[in-house]
């Protein structure tokens, strides 16, 4: 019997909804005493965490009007709680707060769905149905409001797909395993819920959408190697010896085997994010983006080095190519000088870097070691910083002052750059030496948020958007429609910074770096945090410049074989959690003219100079 049959009769008033949950839908209850408890964790998954499991998850809860949410932070560093998705027009929302690693608490009055993230890691995700008792299915409203000003009906596609992202981000048993070979299923709760057109059975609006039980594509090497390792950020992967998740994967371009997995279990390495290397591409640095350290490992070993203090959420890493210098983003420090700057080989923090703003995330830095561009996540914006005068040279709009400028993408000869803000689904295009927008390129113009109607190339939530390093094409990872878009970046064609060319993703597609392929030309590697596979993308399969051509030429595991090597056991999650990538050896401008040349000589002469 469906709960829209109860609701609404005399045995309702009588009998708790907790009650009527647990006896017709197992698993699915109302919270006790009208109170809603959220440890926020860094732990996969539960990130929000309720301690009770609903199909699967739990970082979901059912509660009556009125119903008072907690957060509790039981996390290395600090998160916002933030009303990313809410009832339009509900009272006291949008709901957010500043860092921090205390306590919050907020009371949801309107019914309907409320979604919570934290927008310095805006994949933790935490939801509560406000359910009215005297109407008939779960209240999910007659329409949400994203907190960036995006109003839809409840039934659109855009809802419905923000759900289903939900409950695949927040179960691991949701994630896409290519380690297995049974078919992918996503569970969902088996609940009727009221949206606007009426009272409708979620899983089967969820399945008939998106599909479910899915056969995976089998696994397929590149047809061409590239030129030596991807690093990979593992980062929900578990190893023993350690209560933290995360891992770094090296993968081997001549043979596309997982090589090496690094879990430095002696320092609890915590949630590795993003990775860099020094000139001589003898290290590896990785952020831990739940703690606030760097951790430095010998890149062909695995050995560690050390673990430096940087700061709260340290995001992404990069080096100066003219002093080989580090630069590390804390993505949870609201100071203004929220960059660090770490001598060579990352000795020692050397100072802190004022870009007028906090909270930066995925920067970029100049082929001369000149400037550097910020993408500020809760200000909107994007600062241009200049180290020969050690000053800000401008801060501009991004997006939306909830858009979440999240990455950044640079032209080889530093003419432009690029902002990818998440939440408002474009890419701002700016010119380095006037300081002003170009461009604000929209990635749903093709999408109908309604009907789900695409009618060319779509890219939602953009996440990581580097330029290749002969500066013609930039590849976007989007996690909300699991797509990679293909934007044509020379100068002075046609089709000039437009998206040309879109290629399928695995949900959660996150992260993007351009690495060297054998005997000329470039791959784009693109990693995803719920699934275990590494996409290689050849940007320009045929040579002629021209991105629209953009082809997926191989698809690689990134969980462990018997000839991988580590310093741990993997015990859970495996090859889960793609987000950082580091091809080794770097190739972009200013970085590839100071390889060593046991490294240089493996490369064309196109590939040595690539801005030429």
């Amino acid at each position: 019997m469906p709960i829209s049959s109860l609701k609404g009769t005399c045995i309702y008033r009588y009998v708790s909804i907790a009650a009527m949950m647990a006896l017709f839908h197992p698993g699915v209850s109302l919270a006790g005493g009208n109170e809603v408890n959220f440890s926020l964790t860094d732990n996969p998954a539960r990130w929000f965490d309720t301690g009770t499991t609903i199909a699967g998850t739990r970082s979901l809860a059912v509660a009556k009007p009125g119903v008072r949410v907690n957060f509790s932070g039981n996390s290395n560093t600090v998160h916002t709680r933030t009303s990313v998705i809410y009832p339009t027009g509900a009272a006291g929302m949008p709901f957010n707060t500043p860092p921090r690693k205390g306590g919050d608490s907020v009371t949801l009055k309107t019914p309907g769905l409320y979604v919570f993230t934290c927008s310095i890691h805006p994949y933790m995700l935490g939801a509560v149905i406000v359910d009215d008792p005297n109407t008939s299915g779960l209240d999910l409203g007659n329409s949400i409001s994203l907190i960036n000003g995006i109003t839809v009906p409840s039934s659109s596609d855009l809802a419905t797909r923000l759900l289903h992202t939900f409950f695949v981000a927040t179960n691991p048993a949701n994630w896409q395993n290519y380690a297995s070979n049974t078919p992918w299923h996503i569970t969902y709760p088996n609940v009727d819920v009221r949206v606007d057109i009426g009272v409708v059975n979620l899983p089967a609006v969820l399945n008939a959408r998106y599909g479910n039980d899915r056969v995976l594509e089998s696994l397929q090497n590149p047809v061409m190697p590239a030129v030596g390792e991807v690093w990979v950020a593992t980062q929900f992967e578990t190893a023993s010896g350690k209560s933290k998740p995360g891992t770094v994967t090296a993968v081997s371009g001549a043979t596309w085997e997982v090589t090496r997995k690094v879990a430095l279990p002696s320092i609890n390495m915590n949630n590795a994010h993003n990775m860099w290397t020094d000139r001589n591409q003898n290290l590896i640095y990785a952020t831990q983006w739940f703690d606030s350290k760097l951790a430095v490992y010998d890149r062909q070993t695995g050995a560690l080095i050390r673990n430096v203090s940087v700061g709260e959420a340290p995001a992404h890493v990069m080096t100066r190519t003219d002093t080989d210098e580090l630069h590390v983003t804390n993505n949870g420090d609201t100071r203004t000088d929220s960059v660090m700057e770490l001598a060579p080989l990352a000795t020692g923090v050397e100072r802190r870097i004022d870009i007028g703003r906090g909270n930066a995330h995925a920067h970029w830095m100049s082929h001369d070691g000149k400037r550097m561009v910020t993408p500020n996540v809760l200000t909107g914006d994007t600062t241009q910083y200049s180290f020969g005068s050690n000053s800000v040279e401008s801060i501009l709009p991004a997006s939306t002052p909830f858009g979440h400028p999240l990455a950044t993408g640079m032209m080889p000869d530093a003419s432009k750059y690029y902002v990818a803000n998440m939440l408002d689904n474009t890419m701002t295009v700016i010119n380095m030496n006037t300081h002003a927008v170009i461009k604000t390129i929209n990635l749903i113009a093709n999408y109908n948020p309604v009907t789900g109607a695409i009618t060319g190339p779509v890219g939602a939530l953009p996440i990581q958007t580097p330029v290749s390093p002969d500066g013609k094409n930039m590849v976007t990872a989007n996690m909300l429609t699991g797509t990679i878009t293909v934007i044509d970046t020379r100068p002075g064609v046609p089709t000039s910074d437009t998206v040309v060319a879109m290629l399928p993703c695995d949900p959660g597609c996150h992260g993007v770096q351009y690495g060297a392929k054998q005997g000329g030309g470039y791959y784009a590697y693109v990693a995803s945090k719920f699934s275990n596979r590494l996409l290689v993308v050849d940007p320009d399969p045929n040579g002629d410049g021209n991105p629209s051509d953009a082809v997926i030429a191989g698809k690689v595991g990134l969980f462990a074989s018997a000839g991988t090597q580590g310093d741990a056991t993997i015990t859970g999650n495996p090859g889960m959690g793609g987000q950082g990538v580091l091809p080794v050896p770097v190739i972009y401008n200013g970085w590839v003219q100071n390889l060593p040349a046991t490294w240089k000589s493996q490369l064309t002469a196109a590939q040595q100079n690539p801005a030429q």
